[in-house]
């Protein structure tokens, strides 16, 4: 990706992915790779929006530490390391392509519903089972689309979890996911030198952004939280459809 005018559109794509991702949590994947991949070839923009996917979920542990709820993630991260074998043996023995565009339809329909109904309601309590067949969907939706966090997200926000706890449960699983998915692509030796290069060119839109990103979040209150939520969801799947 050389020249200027690939920098800054390698910038714009990263900067946009991260503030998102440090605001919402998670569709960095989504919305850097609404920029990146009208010019940049997949195997060279999946694997570097996974690395810079990575750098954001570490940053945004950092920064969310004290509300972080390790023991009730476990059983998100359990279900989903179970969902991510799976999504590798469909991206090669299945259509992927028709898998994302049905599941980014579905999320875009539920977001679209739910922005017409009332906020969050009374907190109710989650299903340790269930929370692990929504891991398990989290791992597998994650390795076909790189969205990993959409549906825990959508767990959360049937249950009526207010922002910093919702946050608190579903980031750690979305790092994990992404750090598996990422180690699986070094030891299939997907990442490239000029991965590694731009992925070097990436730090400073990715700092910036995530910080931003980080900064709205402990602004909003979890009504206009929700509503960002829901947005972002919307958003995220009209992109995996088109």
């Amino acid at each position: 990706m050389p020249g200027l005018a690939s920098f800054l559109l390698l910038s714009a794509a990263v900067f946009s992915g991260a503030f998102v991702s440090g605001l919402a949590g998670f569709a960095f994947s989504a919305v850097a790779g609404a920029i990146l991949l009208h010019s940049v070839q997949p195997l060279e923009a999946v694997p570097l929006m996974m690395a810079c996917s990575v750098g954001v979920q570490a940053t945004n542990l950092w920064a969310l530490r004290n509300s972080i709820r390790w023991k009730e993630s476990l059983v998100l991260i359990l279900g989903g390391l179970l969902g991510v074998p799976l999504a590798l043996w469909l991206l090669h023995n299945a259509d992927a392509r028709l898998f994302q565009q049905v599941f980014g339809a579905t999320i875009a329909i539920y977001a679209a519903t739910m922005l017409f109904k009332p906020g969050l309601g009374s907190v109710r309590r989650m299903s340790r089972h269930r929370t692990a067949i929504v891991g398990f969907g989290g791992g597998l939706i994650g390795g076909l689309t790189a969205m990993p966090g959409a549906l825990p997200t959508i767990w959360c926000e049937m249950h009526g979890l207010p922002k910093t706890d919702q946050r608190g449960l579903v980031q750690p699983f979305i790092a994990v996911m992404q750090i598996a998915s990422l180690g699986m692509m070094l030891a299939r030796r997907d990442l490239s030198s000029r991965v590694i290069v731009d992925l070097a060119l990436s730090i400073p839109a990715l700092l910036a952004g995530t910080a931003l990103g980080i900064f709205a979040f402990r602004r909003v209150n979890d009504t206009l939280f929700r509503r960002l939520i829901l947005s972002i969801l919307l958003l995220s799947g009209v992109l995996l459809v088109v």
